[in-house]
This record gives C-alpha cells, structure tokens and sequence, in this order.
C-alpha cells in the first residue's frame, strides 16, 4: 500500500472525476434501465390505477410504504457518520462520510417519490401539503402522517445543507487543481473560499454548529416515521417500543448500505484503496455489530410484551408472524439481521472486502424484509378474522422498486464524477504535516 501524503489525496480524488471510463458507462447505463424499468411500471400504475400493485384489502400499505421507510432508514446513516461521529471524533469517519452524506441526500430524495407513488392519482401529490385551501380541508396537526412532512422536509433541507457545507474546501481544492470553464464552474460552489486562517475559523465553527444541529434529526426523524405505526391501535404497531426500535433499525441499515457503496467505490479507483483503508471498514462493521443486537434485542421484546401483556389480540399476531401464511418472510429477516452479522465478530471475515460486502447486501435485505413484516403481517392479521388477508407481489410494484434503486444509483455515479467523493480536507488532517527538510 502506497503511502498517503497531500499530493497523493489531491491527485486521487482528481482523477476519480476524470472524464468517465468504459467501466463507468457500462455501470450507468445498468442503472439507468433499472429506472426506466421503474418508470415504465409506474406508466403503467398511472393509467389503470393501484389495482395493478399488490396492494388489497385489508392491507392497504404494501411495498410502497415498505421502500418509504426503508429508504428513510438508509439515509440515516450519512448524517449518523458526519454528524454524531464528528462530535465524538470517531476516527474512521473520515474517509467514507462524504459519500454517506451523498447517500444521505439520495435516499431521502429516493423515498420522497413513494408517498406520491402509492396515492395512485400523484398528479394531487400537493394535497398532501399542510396548506389552506379552497376545498376547506384543513390538515390534521394531530396525525403523525403530517408529522412526517415536517420531520422530513426538516431533514431534506439540513442534510442538503450540511453536505453542501462540508463541499466548499474540496471544491476549492478541486477548482485550484483546474483550469478554463472547469475552473470556472468549480469557483462558484467554492464561494470564494481561498483556505485563509481567517476562513478556516468562521468554516469550521459553522461545521461544528450544524453537526450540533443534524445529531438531534438522527434520533428524531425516525422515530417520527414510526409514529406513523405506533400512534395507530392496531395490534403489532401500537408499541412504545417503536421509536428506539425504529432509530437503530435505521442506523443498521445504512451503515449496510455504506458498505455496499464504499467497497465497489474502492475498487473502482485504485488511488481510493489507500485512502479507504480496512480498518475504517471495519469500523462501520463494528457499528452494525453494535445495532444488530439492538435490533435482535426488539425482536425477542416485542414477543415478549405480546406474551406477558396477554392481550389475545397481540399474541395471535405475533404467533401469525413466525408460523403464519407470510412466515419466510419473518425467518428471512432473523436470518439477515440477527444472524449473518454474527459473522463480523471475526476480525479475519470483518478485514475481508467481499465478505463484508455480502454482509452488507444480506442486512439490506433482511432490513427492507423487517419494514415489510411490520407493514403487512400487522395489516393482514387485524382484529377482525373476517377481514383476514394475506399479500401477493406484482411485477408493477416490484418493478417500481428495481427502479428506485437505479433512481438513487444514478444519482450517486453522477456525484462521483462531478463532486470530490472523499473528503480531501479533513483527511489532510489525519495525516501529519510536510515538514521542510534543514538545508532547504
């Protein structure tokens, strides 16, 4: 491994935004026929209505609300890593929390679109607004739905914020590093920042204070969307459980996510592979280690409460779970989630890439399963058994879903090759100064 010094973490990050290669290419037109996929099916939706998704009486939430709360969670984890690992300075957030916040940016852009997917008529996506109007329909500030459009666009706007913020020395290091229009175009983001004394104590009293803003939303904004569930009655939602439940689910599933980003974005530039090192790796592994046993700890609650509470209708539901018609859906996800990670407690499979990487894959599937299991086990297991249903997966919606991945996926190859995706300044600061030989 080639030693890190400043030129090298300037001339590294350059070249990953070099003109875009075969390899690149190739990558980006698979991502953008996941989204056409995504698009052609949402046509489809558009025009002969929900009847061609999955979604049925009495489970009226499907994927849709599923891939919403997934891609909340997954945003989780960018402002986790630059926000709260900041303050404590947690030394491996350095050089994967540029990309996190990217993802951050993405996901969130990402689960936006599924709340006016799954209202089947999206062209009255702005009835969702809390705004006054001449229908006389005044929202309802009681509703944790309305909640939801404040904590998230709360959230949208700070992590726009923050990531934009963190940009501005890299750009200016990227513009110095250019010439002609690119110069140009590079000078304007950069502010005019020139790296001054002057400029560095105002930047990094500004960064610090949105850090101290951004670590209150990771604890808050989830914990809103599960309010969604828990302010309901219906049995395996109505849970006090859900908000921490909730929090770490998110945190789980993001580091995951962060993993499956940064190791393909390591090997696609070989400067990255020094910058990146294992150990910072390993240290989002050790993360996922944390959360996994919070989530495998609210699993076995929940049951528990279910049984000690005796409520017939809590237990009916929670015996439907893992034994019911949707139980593989359920055994699934304990097998993603409490057990493959199990696996990083070994240095030796923690320190190796692809088995980390398929880790990484494996807990974002057990995780988009969880979201699925609240959602539809509860909805098909209501208090009524007249009304009991089960749900069956139709190619619209999964369609739908492939395209939300090449939605956030397209985003991110654009970032790489427009944005620094590493964060040049403050790896600068891991590393010791140059120092002037004597005879100099």
């Amino acid at each position: 491994m080639s030693q890190i010094t400043y030129g090298t973490i300037n001339d590294s990050v350059v070249e990953s935004m070099v003109p875009p290669g075969k390899k690149w290419i190739i990558g980006f037109l698979m991502v953008l026929s996941a989204l056409s996929m995504g698009v052609f099916a949402f046509s489809v939706q558009l025009r002969h209505g929900l009847e061609w998704s999955g979604i049925n009486h009495p489970i009226s939430w499907g994927v849709y609300i599923t891939n919403f709360v997934f891609w909340i969670g997954i945003g989780h984890a960018g402002t986790l890593i630059s926000a709260v690992l900041y303050l404590v300075r947690a030394p491996f957030r350095n050089s994967i929390y540029r990309a996190s916040e990217a993802m951050t940016v993405f996901a969130v852009m990402t689960a936006g679109l599924f709340p006016i997917i799954h209202l089947g008529r999206a062209w009255f996506a702005y009835w969702l607004m809390p705004y006054p109007n001449q229908r006389e329909l005044w929202v309802n500030f009681k509703s944790p739905l309305l909640w939801d459009v404040f904590a998230i666009s709360t959230y949208m706007s700070v992590s726009i914020a923050f990531f934009i913020l963190g940009l501005i020395p890299d750009l200016a290091a990227i513009r110095d590093e250019s010439k002609g229009l690119k110069r140009f175009l590079y000078s304007i983001p950069a502010l005019g920042f020139k790296g001054t004394n002057h400029q560095w104590i105002h930047y990094m009293r500004g960064y610090l204070l949105f850090a101290a803003i951004a670590t209150p939303l990771v604890f808050s904004v989830h914990s809103i969307v599960s309010w969604d569930f828990a302010m309901s009655s219906l049995s395996g939602w109505h849970s006090t459980i859900f908000a921490p439940y909730f929090v770490a689910g998110a945190i789980f599933s993001g580091c995951a996510m962060v993993l499956t980003i940064m190791i393909p974005l390591r090997s696609a530039f070989p400067g990255f592979s020094a910058i990146i090192s294992i150990k910072d790796l390993g240290g989002m592994a050790k993360m996922i280690i944390f959360t996994s046993l919070i989530v495998t700890y609210a699993y076995a609650t929940e049951f528990f409460i279910a049984y000690y509470s005796g409520a017939k209708f809590e237990r009916a539901l929670f015996w439907f779970r893992p034994f019911g018609e949707m139980k593989w859906y359920f055994w699934l996800m304990v097998f993603c989630n409490c057990l493959v990670p199990v696996a990083l407690w070994f240095k030796k499979l923690r320190n190796n890439l692809p088995t980390l990487f398929i880790i990484s894959l494996l807990v974002n599937v057990g995780m988009w399963l969880e979201r699925f299991n609240i959602v539809g086990t509860s909805l098909a297991h209501g208090f009524d058994p007249f009304a009991w249903g089960t749900y069956t997966f139709e190619w619209v919606e999964i369609w739908i879903t492939i395209g939300s991945f090449g939605w956030f996926f397209m985003w991110f190859f654009i970032f790489v090759k427009i944005m620094p995706s590493i964060a040049v300044a403050e790896m600068k600061e891991t590393l010791k100064p140059p120092m002037r030989k004597k005879n100099e």
